[in-house]
Protein backbone atom coordinates (compact mmCIF):
# COMPACT_ATOMS: atom_id res chain seq x y z
CA UNK A 1 0.00 0.00 0.00
CA UNK A 2 1.52 3.62 -1.11
CA UNK A 3 3.09 5.95 1.96
CA UNK A 4 -0.29 8.17 1.50
CA UNK A 5 -3.09 5.39 1.77
CA UNK A 6 -1.48 3.86 4.51
CA UNK A 7 -1.06 7.34 6.24
CA UNK A 8 -4.58 8.16 5.92
CA UNK A 9 -5.11 4.31 7.52
CA UNK A 10 -3.67 5.43 10.21
CA UNK A 11 -5.29 8.45 11.16
CA UNK A 12 -8.90 6.83 9.94
CA UNK A 13 -9.06 4.42 12.04
CA UNK A 14 -8.32 6.29 14.85
CA UNK A 15 -10.76 9.09 14.17
CA UNK A 16 -13.65 6.86 13.18
CA UNK A 17 -13.46 5.37 16.76
CA UNK A 18 -14.27 9.06 18.03
CA UNK A 19 -17.26 9.41 15.79
CA UNK A 20 -21.02 8.71 17.74
CA UNK A 21 -23.25 6.56 15.83
CA UNK A 22 -27.11 6.94 15.63
CA UNK A 23 -29.28 5.80 18.30
CA UNK A 24 -30.48 2.38 18.09
CA UNK A 25 -34.28 3.95 17.08
CA UNK A 26 -32.76 6.48 14.61
CA UNK A 27 -31.08 3.71 12.80
CA UNK A 28 -34.18 1.74 12.43
CA UNK A 29 -35.95 4.88 11.15
CA UNK A 30 -33.00 4.87 8.48
CA UNK A 31 -32.94 1.50 7.81
CA UNK A 32 -36.89 2.12 6.84
CA UNK A 33 -36.08 4.24 4.68
CA UNK A 34 -33.27 3.31 2.66
CA UNK A 35 -34.25 -0.25 2.69
CA UNK A 36 -34.58 -1.11 -0.91
CA UNK A 37 -34.08 2.13 -2.29
CA UNK A 38 -31.32 3.20 -4.58
CA UNK A 39 -28.95 5.97 -4.16
CA UNK A 40 -27.54 7.91 -7.24
CA UNK A 41 -24.34 9.88 -7.43
CA UNK A 42 -23.97 12.32 -10.13
CA UNK A 43 -20.71 12.81 -11.48
CA UNK A 44 -19.95 15.58 -13.60
CA UNK A 45 -17.91 14.32 -15.87
CA UNK A 46 -18.28 11.37 -19.05
CA UNK A 47 -17.11 7.61 -17.79
CA UNK A 48 -13.47 7.04 -17.95
CA UNK A 49 -11.86 10.25 -15.81
CA UNK A 50 -11.03 10.71 -12.43
CA UNK A 51 -14.20 12.13 -11.38
CA UNK A 52 -16.19 8.92 -12.66
CA UNK A 53 -13.53 5.95 -11.08
CA UNK A 54 -13.70 7.67 -7.55
CA UNK A 55 -17.24 7.76 -7.73
CA UNK A 56 -18.01 4.19 -8.61
CA UNK A 57 -15.44 2.93 -6.45
CA UNK A 58 -17.42 4.64 -3.67
CA UNK A 59 -20.39 3.45 -4.86
CA UNK A 60 -18.96 0.07 -4.54
CA UNK A 61 -18.43 0.26 -0.40
CA UNK A 62 -20.80 3.34 0.72
CA UNK A 63 -23.84 1.36 1.32
CA UNK A 64 -22.74 -1.41 3.63
CA UNK A 65 -22.35 1.55 6.54
CA UNK A 66 -25.71 3.24 5.94
CA UNK A 67 -28.42 1.20 8.19
CA UNK A 68 -30.75 -0.49 5.37
CA UNK A 69 -27.66 -1.22 2.91
CA UNK A 70 -29.31 1.16 -0.56
CA UNK A 71 -27.85 -0.18 -3.54
CA UNK A 72 -25.97 3.43 -5.14
CA UNK A 73 -25.39 4.02 -8.72
CA UNK A 74 -23.44 6.04 -10.64
CA UNK A 75 -25.36 8.38 -13.34
CA UNK A 76 -23.09 10.40 -15.06
CA UNK A 77 -24.03 14.46 -16.42
CA UNK A 78 -21.18 15.77 -18.32
CA UNK A 79 -21.48 19.64 -19.12
CA UNK A 80 -19.44 22.86 -18.57
CA UNK A 81 -16.57 21.24 -16.54
CA UNK A 82 -18.85 19.98 -14.42
CA UNK A 83 -20.88 22.93 -13.63
CA UNK A 84 -24.29 21.03 -15.55
CA UNK A 85 -24.22 18.64 -12.59
CA UNK A 86 -23.22 21.22 -10.00
CA UNK A 87 -26.69 23.63 -10.86
CA UNK A 88 -28.49 20.23 -11.33
CA UNK A 89 -27.74 19.34 -7.42
CA UNK A 90 -28.60 22.74 -6.53
CA UNK A 91 -31.63 23.67 -8.33
CA UNK A 92 -33.35 20.38 -9.50
CA UNK A 93 -32.21 17.52 -7.32
CA UNK A 94 -34.64 16.11 -4.55
CA UNK A 95 -33.40 16.79 -0.99
CA UNK A 96 -34.27 13.42 0.01
CA UNK A 97 -30.97 12.11 0.81
CA UNK A 98 -31.39 9.92 -2.55
CA UNK A 99 -28.99 11.78 -4.80
CA UNK A 100 -25.40 12.75 -4.15
CA UNK A 101 -23.14 14.68 -5.97
CA UNK A 102 -19.43 14.69 -6.83
CA UNK A 103 -18.35 17.38 -9.54
CA UNK A 104 -15.13 20.18 -9.58
CA UNK A 105 -14.42 21.50 -6.45
CA UNK A 106 -12.99 24.24 -8.93
CA UNK A 107 -16.30 25.68 -9.54
CA UNK A 108 -17.05 27.03 -5.72
CA UNK A 109 -14.07 29.66 -5.78
CA UNK A 110 -15.62 30.65 -9.10
CA UNK A 111 -18.95 31.19 -7.33
CA UNK A 112 -17.42 33.43 -4.86
CA UNK A 113 -16.16 34.93 -7.55
CA UNK A 114 -19.48 35.38 -9.31
CA UNK A 115 -19.08 33.36 -12.27
CA UNK A 116 -22.64 34.38 -14.24
CA UNK A 117 -23.14 30.68 -15.54
CA UNK A 118 -22.60 29.27 -11.88
CA UNK A 119 -26.81 29.23 -10.21
CA UNK A 120 -25.39 27.81 -6.67
CA UNK A 121 -24.54 29.02 -3.42
CA UNK A 122 -21.64 27.08 -2.16
CA UNK A 123 -22.35 27.85 1.92
CA UNK A 124 -26.52 26.17 1.34
CA UNK A 125 -24.37 22.72 -0.13
CA UNK A 126 -24.69 19.71 2.66
CA UNK A 127 -21.27 18.67 2.56
CA UNK A 128 -20.36 14.88 2.85
CA UNK A 129 -16.44 14.84 2.34
CA UNK A 130 -13.80 14.87 -0.04
CA UNK A 131 -12.14 11.65 -0.81
CA UNK A 132 -8.72 13.30 -2.02
CA UNK A 133 -6.92 16.08 -3.59
CA UNK A 134 -6.29 17.19 -7.20
CA UNK A 135 -2.63 17.39 -7.60
CA UNK A 136 -2.33 18.58 -10.90
CA UNK A 137 0.72 18.16 -12.86
CA UNK A 138 1.78 19.23 -16.26
CA UNK A 139 3.07 16.16 -19.05
CA UNK A 140 4.32 16.11 -22.17
CA UNK A 141 5.25 13.26 -24.76
CA UNK A 142 8.85 12.37 -25.97
CA UNK A 143 8.02 13.11 -29.37
CA UNK A 144 7.34 17.04 -28.94
CA UNK A 145 10.50 17.62 -27.22
CA UNK A 146 9.67 19.27 -23.89
CA UNK A 147 11.71 17.10 -20.73
CA UNK A 148 12.04 20.07 -18.22
CA UNK A 149 10.70 23.54 -17.54
CA UNK A 150 14.04 24.83 -19.17
CA UNK A 151 12.63 23.27 -22.74
CA UNK A 152 8.76 24.59 -21.78
CA UNK A 153 9.86 28.34 -21.35
CA UNK A 154 11.81 28.42 -23.99
CA UNK A 155 9.33 27.34 -26.57
CA UNK A 156 8.83 29.97 -29.74
CA UNK A 157 5.53 28.68 -30.25
CA UNK A 158 3.24 28.22 -26.74
CA UNK A 159 2.17 24.70 -26.51
CA UNK A 160 -1.41 23.48 -27.24
CA UNK A 161 -2.37 22.07 -23.78
CA UNK A 162 -5.57 20.42 -23.37
CA UNK A 163 -8.45 21.02 -21.14
CA UNK A 164 -12.14 20.69 -20.22
CA UNK A 165 -13.30 23.83 -19.36
CA UNK A 166 -13.15 26.92 -17.22
CA UNK A 167 -13.68 25.64 -13.63
CA UNK A 168 -11.64 22.56 -13.68
CA UNK A 169 -8.62 21.71 -12.07
CA UNK A 170 -6.89 21.43 -15.13
CA UNK A 171 -8.38 24.66 -16.77
CA UNK A 172 -8.12 26.99 -14.21
CA UNK A 173 -4.44 25.23 -12.82
CA UNK A 174 -2.84 25.84 -16.52
CA UNK A 175 -4.23 29.57 -16.18
CA UNK A 176 -2.70 30.43 -12.87
CA UNK A 177 0.99 28.38 -14.15
CA UNK A 178 0.57 30.96 -17.18
CA UNK A 179 -0.01 34.00 -14.76
CA UNK A 180 2.61 33.68 -12.33
CA UNK A 181 5.39 31.74 -14.02
CA UNK A 182 5.25 33.01 -17.94
CA UNK A 183 5.18 29.35 -18.88
CA UNK A 184 3.97 29.52 -23.10
CA UNK A 185 0.54 27.59 -23.43
CA UNK A 186 -2.03 27.89 -25.60
CA UNK A 187 -5.03 26.23 -23.70
CA UNK A 188 -7.50 23.69 -26.06
CA UNK A 189 -11.10 23.90 -24.59
CA UNK A 190 -13.82 21.45 -24.82
CA UNK A 191 -12.70 17.94 -24.46
CA UNK A 192 -15.44 15.96 -22.14
CA UNK A 193 -12.59 13.68 -20.36
CA UNK A 194 -8.71 12.91 -19.87
CA UNK A 195 -9.43 9.72 -21.67
CA UNK A 196 -10.48 12.42 -24.74
CA UNK A 197 -6.96 14.47 -24.57
CA UNK A 198 -5.05 11.15 -24.30
CA UNK A 199 -6.18 10.23 -27.95
CA UNK A 200 -5.27 13.59 -29.20
CA UNK A 201 -2.26 13.63 -27.33
CA UNK A 202 -1.73 10.29 -29.31
CA UNK A 203 -2.98 11.95 -32.58
CA UNK A 204 -0.64 14.65 -32.50
CA UNK A 205 -3.56 17.49 -31.87
CA UNK A 206 -2.59 18.59 -28.60
CA UNK A 207 1.59 18.85 -27.25
CA UNK A 208 0.75 17.90 -23.34
CA UNK A 209 -1.71 18.69 -20.92
CA UNK A 210 -1.91 19.69 -17.12
CA UNK A 211 -4.21 16.79 -14.60
CA UNK A 212 -4.17 15.17 -11.86
CA UNK A 213 -1.52 13.00 -10.99
CA UNK A 214 -3.58 10.41 -10.23
CA UNK A 215 -5.65 10.52 -13.63
CA UNK A 216 -1.67 10.42 -15.58
CA UNK A 217 -0.75 7.23 -13.58
CA UNK A 218 -4.19 5.53 -14.50
CA UNK A 219 -4.11 6.55 -17.73
CA UNK A 220 -0.63 7.13 -19.03
CA UNK A 221 1.32 4.43 -16.60
CA UNK A 222 2.77 2.24 -19.15
CA UNK A 223 3.82 5.70 -21.43
CA UNK A 224 4.81 7.32 -17.96
CA UNK A 225 7.02 4.25 -17.59
CA UNK A 226 8.41 3.79 -20.81
CA UNK A 227 9.58 7.32 -20.99
CA UNK A 228 7.05 8.16 -23.86
CA UNK A 229 5.85 10.78 -21.66
CA UNK A 230 7.48 12.97 -19.02
CA UNK A 231 5.92 14.84 -16.18
CA UNK A 232 8.00 17.95 -16.18
CA UNK A 233 6.12 20.31 -13.35
CA UNK A 234 3.92 19.89 -10.50
CA UNK A 235 1.42 22.34 -8.72
CA UNK A 236 1.46 20.54 -5.08
CA UNK A 237 3.02 22.88 -2.27
CA UNK A 238 5.62 20.35 -1.67
CA UNK A 239 6.74 17.12 -3.84
CA UNK A 240 4.61 14.39 -4.55
CA UNK A 241 6.12 11.06 -3.10
CA UNK A 242 6.12 9.92 -6.53
CA UNK A 243 7.74 12.56 -8.37
CA UNK A 244 10.84 13.61 -5.91
CA UNK A 245 12.45 15.66 -8.66
CA UNK A 246 10.18 17.10 -10.29
CA UNK A 247 10.26 20.86 -10.15
CA UNK A 248 7.44 22.85 -8.15
CA UNK A 249 5.29 25.82 -9.85
CA UNK A 250 5.52 27.67 -7.29
CA UNK A 251 9.51 27.71 -7.19
CA UNK A 252 9.22 29.76 -10.42
CA UNK A 253 6.93 32.48 -9.19
CA UNK A 254 7.75 35.92 -10.37
CA UNK A 255 6.27 37.96 -7.55
CA UNK A 256 5.19 37.81 -3.84
CA UNK A 257 1.42 38.22 -5.20
CA UNK A 258 2.22 35.52 -7.48
CA UNK A 259 2.82 33.13 -4.93
CA UNK A 260 -0.54 34.41 -2.97
CA UNK A 261 -2.28 33.39 -6.10
CA UNK A 262 -1.01 29.71 -6.51
CA UNK A 263 -1.70 29.47 -2.64
CA UNK A 264 -5.20 30.35 -3.44
CA UNK A 265 -5.67 29.21 -6.96
CA UNK A 266 -3.85 26.18 -7.21
CA UNK A 267 -3.43 25.13 -3.48
CA UNK A 268 -5.84 25.75 -1.13
CA UNK A 269 -8.30 24.96 -4.59
CA UNK A 270 -6.76 21.58 -5.01
CA UNK A 271 -7.85 20.03 -1.02
CA UNK A 272 -11.64 20.63 -1.83
CA UNK A 273 -11.32 19.32 -5.47
CA UNK A 274 -13.33 16.34 -5.38
CA UNK A 275 -15.95 16.63 -2.68
CA UNK A 276 -19.39 14.46 -2.17
CA UNK A 277 -22.04 16.78 -1.92
CA UNK A 278 -25.84 16.85 -0.99
CA UNK A 279 -28.33 18.74 -2.00
CA UNK A 280 -29.49 22.29 -0.04
CA UNK A 281 -31.84 21.79 2.62
CA UNK A 282 -31.15 17.64 3.09
CA UNK A 283 -32.23 16.55 6.06
CA UNK A 284 -29.46 16.52 8.94
CA UNK A 285 -29.90 13.29 10.50
CA UNK A 286 -28.79 12.10 6.72
CA UNK A 287 -26.22 14.42 6.03
CA UNK A 288 -24.47 13.55 8.93
CA UNK A 289 -25.48 10.00 8.52
CA UNK A 290 -23.95 10.53 4.75
CA UNK A 291 -20.69 11.88 6.70
CA UNK A 292 -20.30 9.41 8.92
CA UNK A 293 -20.65 6.59 6.29
CA UNK A 294 -18.41 8.50 3.97
CA UNK A 295 -15.56 8.69 6.92
CA UNK A 296 -16.17 4.93 7.80
CA UNK A 297 -15.68 4.32 3.67
CA UNK A 298 -12.76 6.25 3.90
CA UNK A 299 -10.87 3.10 6.08
CA UNK A 300 -12.39 0.16 4.92
CA UNK A 301 -9.68 -2.08 3.52
CA UNK A 302 -11.68 -3.08 0.66
CA UNK A 303 -12.06 0.57 -0.70
CA UNK A 304 -8.31 1.19 -0.16
CA UNK A 305 -7.18 -2.11 -1.78
CA UNK A 306 -9.09 -1.33 -4.56
CA UNK A 307 -7.91 2.25 -4.56
CA UNK A 308 -4.25 1.31 -5.02
CA UNK A 309 -4.75 -1.43 -7.10
CA UNK A 310 -6.51 1.57 -9.62
CA UNK A 311 -3.77 4.28 -8.52
CA UNK A 312 -5.91 6.33 -7.07
CA UNK A 313 -4.74 8.31 -4.07
CA UNK A 314 -7.01 8.97 -1.06
CA UNK A 315 -6.46 11.86 1.01
CA UNK A 316 -10.07 12.59 2.36
CA UNK A 317 -11.59 15.48 4.17
CA UNK A 318 -14.16 14.92 6.69
CA UNK A 319 -17.17 16.97 5.47
CA UNK A 320 -16.68 19.53 8.85
CA UNK A 321 -13.71 20.35 7.41
CA UNK A 322 -14.74 20.20 3.13
CA UNK A 323 -17.51 23.15 4.51
CA UNK A 324 -15.08 24.74 6.92
CA UNK A 325 -12.87 25.16 4.04
CA UNK A 326 -15.30 25.96 1.02
CA UNK A 327 -17.22 28.60 3.43
CA UNK A 328 -13.50 30.18 4.31
CA UNK A 329 -12.92 30.41 0.38
CA UNK A 330 -16.21 32.80 -0.31
CA UNK A 331 -14.55 35.50 2.38
CA UNK A 332 -11.00 35.59 0.64
CA UNK A 333 -9.53 39.03 0.21
CA UNK A 334 -12.03 40.86 -2.54
CA UNK A 335 -8.86 41.96 -3.98
CA UNK A 336 -6.89 39.04 -4.36
CA UNK A 337 -10.18 37.00 -5.67
CA UNK A 338 -10.44 40.21 -8.54
CA UNK A 339 -7.07 39.32 -9.51
CA UNK A 340 -7.75 35.87 -9.56
CA UNK A 341 -10.97 36.17 -11.36
CA UNK A 342 -9.19 37.88 -14.04
CA UNK A 343 -6.53 35.37 -14.70
CA UNK A 344 -9.00 32.19 -14.82
CA UNK A 345 -11.87 34.32 -17.26
CA UNK A 346 -11.45 33.25 -20.76
CA UNK A 347 -9.82 35.98 -22.40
Amino acid sequence: MNKLISTAVCCLIALVALVPFPSHAAEAATADFYQGKTVRILVGYPPGGGYDFYARLMARYIGKYIPGNPDFIVENMPGAGSLASANYLYKLAKNDGLTLGHFSGSLFPLQAMGQNEIQFDSVRFEYVGGVAKVEIVCGFPKAGGVDSVEKWMALKTPPRLGATAPGTGGHDTSRVIHATTGLPMQLVLGYKSTGDMRLAIERGELNGTCNGWETFRSLWKKSIESGDLTIVLQALPKPHADLPKVPLVIDYAKTEEARRLIQLGIHDVSAIARPFVLPPGTAKDRVQLFRKAFWATMSDAGFLADAEKSNLDISPLSGEELERTVHGLVKTNPALLSKLKQILTPQ
